[in-house]
């Protein structure tokens, strides 16, 4: 394998790694279950992504010819991982509307604050 593939190799697990830890911290600092649920969906998508175009260098790299198959992989996981959110985001509604809990504020009302006035 050429010199120049380890590397590339090597930095798009690294910035996949980077992606997962972000994901983690902001699982951590988000504090509510909806607002927790962006920040992994997103982060770990980009970082399968990441993990895909470095699977497909290196099997590419040994000499017999572009190995797209990983890309099946990858198909099912972007397409599966927003559904998957969407259902939990649903399921939660739901329990908090049989349990009589409030619901949140829509998005864009917790980006502005609280209104003065």
């Amino acid at each position: 394998m050429p010199p120049w593939t380890e590397f590339v190799v090597a930095a798009l697990l690294l910035a996949s790694g980077v992606m997962v830890l972000l994901s983690g911290l902001g699982l951590a600092q988000l504090r509510d279950f909806f607002l927790r649920m962006h920040a992994p969906a997103l982060t770990s998508t980009l970082g399968a992504w990441l993990v895909t175009f470095a699977s497909i260098t290196h099997f590419s790299s040994t000499g017999q010819g572009l190995k797209l198959h990983v890309w099946l992989i990858i198909i099912v996981l972007s397409i599966s991982a927003p559904v998957t959110t969407v259902v939990l985001a649903r399921a939660a509604l739901f329990r908090r509307r049989q349990a009589g809990d409030p619901l949140p504020p829509p998005l864009y009302e917790r980006a502005r604050g609280p209104e003065k006035g």
